[in-house]
């Protein structure tokens, strides 16, 4: 039954109805001879009463079982931005026929007829180029059928959550699977508005009552909604189905565009998961990716896509004016796309690959990307390579019974060589992911060493995430390959990770069975005793996915090249003087890995590595005694529990800490007072405490001498001294709301977030796109990239650097911001106050600061300070404390058992202080 196209109700929140319009469409293909009528929203009209000539068209595409009311954010923003006097895009947001407010046909439109009736709408709309494409759920595929059929109009692609292939022999989503069940279909999609509630259900945080309203204006009856359960019909579930060969064209054609690509994403959608997003990224391996956790299908109105979208189209060489918008001559060459011969996948440009923030770190064939520029690196495996014949010992293992494994050079490389022949002989490829879940020790540094030599890229997310924060992780990254131990492989399974598994013990065939794993590692080094070893990755080629502690947020992938990972081993060894005598013991996870690469044995001690503080002083010294190491690496979080057992250490312990000449606290700034107890256990070593982060893993260093001459300063914060090497450090003052929004400097004095430049420094975020942009900050005076990295201090005279905090965590009161470090220092100077955190109250601009203490001997019960202990808290500090409150622990980070929660302790202090029952922060 057909029915007419109409234009939508006014008073649609957030819809302005000046850009409704209908148009009369001669039909194509089932509607030839006819003309059919769309309702569409298009801001082209009055961008020209405007007098503004746009840069370009967005072409929007929704999908099943939305309208172009899913896109009024973007049209809404391009219009605002026109009428500011800036670059603007016309956008033009279709109905699909038989969807919306469109014209009710009545007749079957599958895939390819949908694509049809677009291109006959565009060429009715007489567009002309530059084109960029915008589609989610089914819009995404017709809109990149349309792209494909328009080479010349086509400038760039943007989607959101889609699918343009499904991987054999899997089932599709569940959802799909229910809605389209025989019996089920027209009784969930047309029949009942069942299908239409479900996909609006998805939103998160929910849809008001009046945008869902909007919503389902255009499907109030059963006719109206034919085309919703025709959509789900339309889903080709096999290669049987009408529609399998013109999905699979499009497929095809996807990995042919050569245009600028956005792709932004809710990783929580039940119908459009990662393995799609995946997929596309492997088809169009420079285009950027932003994953929004948290957000799921409706990705549209869970996060602000729009704001996204007008931030890519806006960049200054994305779209130069007069291009000519034809294939893959379109943008700069940040957005180039080189395929390499014998790659197996496309391998994106240097300059791509820093910009992109996420796409798919492909590599060149045989290393041969970056050659010219080789002479000036050396892979990380040179010095294991240049110490293959060598017996002595490389690596060692510490047991729980005291027991130890060592592993000689010889031995080592031997095994990496077999590992590295027999994955690549296993079909592990240049660019491929390679996901490892296995505690530090040999087996783990063979492994890793064996995939950096193919090329493969070594995804690491610590077990300290937890199996929550693991799993976001990995899903996030999407291997392609998973080795682990026993129960990383089992969560693997239960929790539904990608990637094939390799087990790195052999199982019973049962056991391997049920949990999915393809092969062990016996497996791989006998494919490897029949292989060559490939050719090795250039010095641009990635190396590396790095998970962040997930402190600041959920935890964040930082890909690193081989050239960055190389930067952060020579800059180590040149400061701390490594050398293959030297020897490291290493309780912190990041450098377990190193000790190859810097050509000098390495060990790690007996410990929990994903639980820092079950590492005992007898434990070191145990490592220290076994390997005769000179330097130790320990985290902050596993000092303060080897300071706590140091009582057990036997004389024969403390002879063998007598021998650590270098002692290194990595991972967070420390008092002076731990570093200096931590220093009497080892009485010989010079104690260091550097700044970094996962982005850049060694920025600054200052010795225990270093700090205790600082302490004379007046300087408020953590001094973390000076930059290392060619390190550089600058500062962005912060205005008067507490945003970073100075030109950076070196001055001496200034307040504000800290930024970082290194050779060493993160190539970008892993699919992080909006974040690695908001990251990186330009100064105008070198062409040197800098990383915000979201601390706050300053630089004082001598060039020593103060951490003072969070950006996030800056108390924006009535006379300015307030830093939170320097507060928190003054109070645990009083007698009686173990650690503190001062944290804001109030509304923005106006908050005041509360000190949260953890007292000596600690509170049983959180709450008030006695009168007493606040009022020389009150005394000690020239921040005026609206509350002094007691807790018997402060809430920290899952990894590093260190860092303060600042922002959990905000939002319980508010609760406490508005009348609520006192319970733990």
């Amino acid at each position: 039954m057909t029915s007419p196209a109409a234009l939508p109700p006014e008073g649609l929140p957030g819809l302005d109805p000046r850009f409704s319009r209908l148009l009369a469409v001669p039909g194509r293909g089932v509607d030839e001879r006819m003309t059919r009528t769309w309702h569409v929203l298009d801001t082209g009209p009055e961008l020209e009463a405007l007098g503004v000539t746009p840069r370009g068209t967005i072409l929007a595409v929704h999908g099943n079982p939305t309208w172009s009311y899913l896109w009024r954010s973007v049209v809404a923003g391009s219009f605002a931005a026109a009428e500011a006097g800036e670059p603007a895009w016309r956008v033009v947001a279709v109905d699909q026929l038989d969807m919306g407010f469109s014209e009710r046909t009545d007749v079957p439109r599958p895939l390819a007829q949908r694509v049809r009736d677009l291109a006959a709408l565009t060429d009715t709309l007489e567009l002309t180029g530059p084109v960029v494409t915008l589609g989610h759920d089914w819009g995404g595929v017709i809109s990149l059928g349309w792209a494909i059929d328009h080479p010349e109009l086509l400038a760039g692609v943007l989607l959101l959550n889609t699918a343009v292939h499904h991987p054999e022999g899997v089932p599709i989503p569940a959802p799909l699977r229910v809605a389209g069940a025989r019996g089920m279909l027209a009784a969930s999609t047309v029949q009942t508005t069942a299908f239409l509630d479900t996909t609006l259900a998805l939103a998160s945080p929910a849809l008001s009552p009046e945008v869902k309203a909007a919503f389902r204006a255009p499907y109030g009856t059963a006719e109206r909604r034919r085309a919703i359960g025709g959509f789900v019909a339309d889903i080709p579930v096999d290669s049987r189905h009408e529609s399998f060969a013109e999905l699979q064209r499009i497929a095809d054609g996807v990995s042919g565009l050569t245009v600028p690509a956005l792709m932004l994403w809710g990783p929580r959608d039940p119908i459009f998961g990662d393995r799609y997003l995946d997929d596309l990224v492997d088809r169009m391996p420079g285009a950027h990716v932003h994953r929004f956790e948290g957000a799921g299908h409706l990705i549209a109105e869970d996060r602000d896509y729009a704001g996204a979208v007008l931030a890519w189209l806006a960049e200054p060489h994305r779209f130069a004016p007069d291009s000519h918008f034809s294939g893959g001559e379109v943008g700069s060459s940040r957005d180039s796309v080189n395929l390499a011969e014998g790659s197996g996948a496309g391998a994106t440009s240097v300059e791509a690959q820093s910009a992109a923030g996420g796409g798919v770190e492909a590599q060149g064939a045989g290393g041969a990307a970056g050659e010219a520029d080789a002479a000036d690196w050396t892979p990380l495996w040179e010095r294991l390579d240049a110490r293959r014949d060598d017996d002595a010992t490389a690596v060692i293992e510490m047991g729980a019974t005291g027991a130890t494994r060592r592993v000689s050079w010889r031995v080592l490389d031997d095994r990496v060589r077999a590992l590295a022949a027999g994955l690549a002989a296993l079909g592990v490829r240049p660019g491929d992911r390679v996901s490892l879940l296995v505690p530090p020790g040999p087996s783990l540094t063979a492994i890793t060493y064996a995939c950096l030599r193919i090329g493969a890229v070594v995804v690491v997310a610590d077990a300290g995430l937890g199996l929550k924060g693991l799993t976001r992780a990995v899903r996030g990254a999407w291997p392609d390959v998973v080795i682990g131990e026993l129960p990383g492989l089992a969560a693997a399974r239960v929790l539904g990770w990608p990637g094939v598994r390799i087990s790195v013990p052999t199982l019973p065939s049962v056991t391997a069975r049920a949990l999915g794993i393809r092969h062990s590692l016996a497996d791989v080094t006998r494919a490897g005793a029949a292989a060559d070893l490939p050719p090795s990755p250039g010095p641009d080629d990635a190396a590396a996915i790095l998970f962040t502690s997930g402190s600041t947020g959920p935890a964040k992938g930082v890909a690193y090249t081989h050239r960055q990972l190389s930067a952060l081993r020579d800059i180590l060894a040149t400061h701390f003087d490594v050398s293959p005598d030297t020897g490291l013991v290493t309780g912190f996870a990041p450098f377990a890995l190193l000790g190859p690469a810097l050509g000098t044995l390495s060990v790690t001690p007996d410990m929990d590595v994903s639980a820092p503080r079950t590492l005992t002083a007898t434990a070191v010294a145990a490592a220290v005694r076994a390997s005769q190491a000179r330097i130790v690496f320990l985290s902050p979080a596993a000092i303060l529990n080897v300071v706590a057992t140091a009582d057990a250490l036997t004389a024969e312990d403390r002879a063998a800490l007598g021998g650590v000449e270098t002692f290194l606290s990595t991972g967070a700034p420390i008092s002076e007072a731990l570093l200096a107890a931590a220093a009497r256990i080892m009485p010989n070593a010079t104690a260091h405490t550097p700044y970094g982060m996962t982005e850049c893993l060694l920025v600054t260093d200052i010795t225990l001498d270093g700090i205790r001459a600082a302490a004379d300063a007046p300087d408020a914060g953590v001094c973390v001294g000076t930059p290392i090497g060619a390190n550089r450090v600058r500062i962005s003052a912060l205005d008067a709301e507490g945003r970073a929004a100075g030109t950076p400097t070196e001055s001496p004095g200034v307040l504000g977030e800290i930024l970082v430049s290194a050779p060493h420094l993160k190539d970008h975020y892993d699919r992080l796109w909006l974040t690695d942009r908001e990251a990186a900050r330009e100064t105008p005076d070198d062409g040197a990239r800098w990383h915000r990295t979201g601390d706050v201090g300053h630089l004082d005279a001598d060039g020593r650097l103060w951490v003072e905090g969070r950006v996030p965590h800056v108390l924006v009161t009535a006379d300015g911001p307030l830093a939170p470090v320097g507060p928190e220092q003054q109070v645990e100077r009083v007698d009686g106050v173990r650690r503190a955190a001062v944290v804001g109250v109030g509304p923005h601009g106006l908050r005041q600061a509360v000190a949260v203490i953890e007292t000596d001997p600690g509170a049983k019960n959180p709450g008030l300070a006695t009168p007493e202990l606040a009022a020389r808290i009150r005394a000690a500090t020239d921040t005026p404390l609206v509350a002094v409150l007691a807790v018997p622990a402060l809430p920290t980070d899952i990894r590093h058992n260190s860092k303060i929660d600042r922002s959990r302790l905000s939002g319980w202090a508010e609760r406490l202080l508005a009348g609520e029952r006192p319970t733990a922060p």
